[in-house]
């Protein structure tokens, strides 16, 4: 075989290998905000 095509053979394994290699998800994590906002005690009368 011809130089070229070992080197697109060879580049279209590593390409196929790597497509089919398991990929890590990313877990992002955000607090939510509350929905309202707590009363503030004042007092008895105020």
């Amino acid at each position: 075989m011809s130089k070229s095509i070992k080197l697109l053979a060879m580049f279209a394994l590593i390409a196929g290998v790597s497509a089919c290699a398991q990929q890590e998800e990313e877990y992002i994590v955000v607090d939510p905000e509350p929905i309202s906002v707590e009363p503030v005690y004042t007092g008895k009368y105020k």
